[in-house]
């Protein structure tokens, strides 16, 4: 790490350290904060997007349509960031077929990301966002994966650095504190969490972000961790009654501003363009898992008069409940979900084939498995495909 590149930051210092290589010291939150005319006009649209996407949430009658598929989604996203080649459809179809796809290692690595966001608004009923809870969360993201090795819950002992594949710390693009200067930081860290009751909350929480980056306190999984705390934050303090909003999506696609933004305030206290840049991000994910909500909703709405003009049995209204939770079915899961028979369920699936709602697509005899893909598309954030257009007209 260069230490001139950060002479001139507000947002901490360099040190040498006695083994002689440089780290960045972030300084205590809050840092001062001049809100101009772009900033206000953010903070007012990110937070109208987030009152939108709670009203939506508060009208449900089943949260987890929206919940379960959008926890994988942002699981995927924040995944990938990291360098997982895992898609949605493959950790949808694993938890459906229970197969392993050829992406196997990675689809791990992602359903740890969903088993530590669920584990995480779990215990925010009981435990507030502490260090305690970041390391339980932790422990969840790296239990039986690439990582596992690096003491899964615990504090990092040695040091870390943050640069391109391979490199060495003396290499290394930034560096964080050394583990005494880490412990201090990391308790201001969270002494900020519950005392900045005057700072507009979605500011708080681009502050809070940056600082967990900066201090890197883990010897891996922290920015998935960092991604993670966005939500917790979000919903521990009141702005989503569900979690519907994950920034993962904004982030992966501006990745490399991202980082950039992150880097700019350890480098030159760039502290506006870090939360302008933050705030667009809540602003844009807002208002398209709006526009997700509604689709798959409006999707819900149509399969259900499908099932009641066609006098559909209890068993099919249930599959098609399931289906908006995982899009991917087979007989053998669905018969233990509903405990219904397997005939049963078989001739259920078979009448929803035919009414254009499942798709086989292994071209198996046995072991079958079926996929909504009209459904999987629009749990994925895309648009309807001229085939699936075509076949929802034959058969509606």
């Amino acid at each position: 790490m260069n230490p001139e590149e950060f002479r001139a930051s507000t947002s901490g210092k360099v040190i040498r350290t006695i083994e002689g290589y440089w780290a960045f010291v972030p300084h205590p939150l809050p840092p001062p904060i001049a809100y101009d005319r772009e900033t206000v006009e953010l903070l007012s649209d990110a937070d109208r997007g987030l009152g939108r996407l709670a009203g939506i949430g508060q009208l449900l009658p089943n949260p987890h349509l929206l919940i379960t598929p959008y926890i994988r989604r942002e699981a995927v996203l924040s995944s990938r960031i990291e360098g997982t080649r895992a898609s949605l459809s493959d950790l949808l179809y694993f938890e459906a077929a229970e197969e392993e796809p050829p992406s196997a290692p990675d689809v791990q690595e992602v359903r740890n990301y969903v088993r530590a966001m669920e584990y995480g608004l779990k215990r925010l009923e009981k435990l507030p966002l502490s260090l305690r809870l970041v390391r339980e969360i932790h422990a969840q993201l790296m239990a039986g994966v690439r990582g596992a090795e690096r003491r899964p819950g615990e504090l990092r002992q040695v040091q870390n650095w943050i640069g391109p594949p391979g490199c060495s710390l003396a290499e290394a693009t930034f560096v964080p504190p050394p583990v005494s200067e880490m412990e201090a930081a990391l308790g201001e860290w969270e002494k900020f969490l519950h005392d900045a009751k005057d700072m507009p909350p979605l500011v708080q929480c681009a502050l809070m972000h940056y600082q967990f980056e900066a201090i890197h306190p883990f010897v891996d999984g922290n920015g998935r961790v960092g991604r993670l705390l966005i939500t917790f934050f979000l919903c521990e303090r009141g702005h989503l009654p569900q979690p519907l909003l994950y920034l993962s999506a904004f982030f992966e696609q501006h990745r490399a501003e991202y980082y950039g933004r992150l880097l700019g305030v350890s480098r030159f206290g760039d502290w506006m363009g870090w939360i302008k840049f933050f705030l667009q991000g809540i602003a844009t994910q807002a208002s398209a898992a709006a526009d997700d909500s509604r689709r798959i909703i409006a999707l819900q709405r149509r399969y259900r008069e499908l099932l009641q003009q066609r006098k559909a049995s209890p068993t099919a209204i249930a599959t098609m409940e399931e289906l908006f939770l995982n899009p991917y079915v087979t007989a053998t899961r669905l018969s233990k979900r509903l405990k219904v028979s397997f005939p049963a369920v078989q001739s259920t699936i078979d009448w929803l084939v035919k009414a254009g709602v499942l798709r086989e697509i292994t071209g198996r005899q046995r072991n079958r498995i079926y996929c909504s893909e009209e459904l999987l598309r629009a749990i994925e954030g895309k648009p309807a495909s001229p085939k699936t257009s075509r076949r929802k007209k034959d058969h509606s």
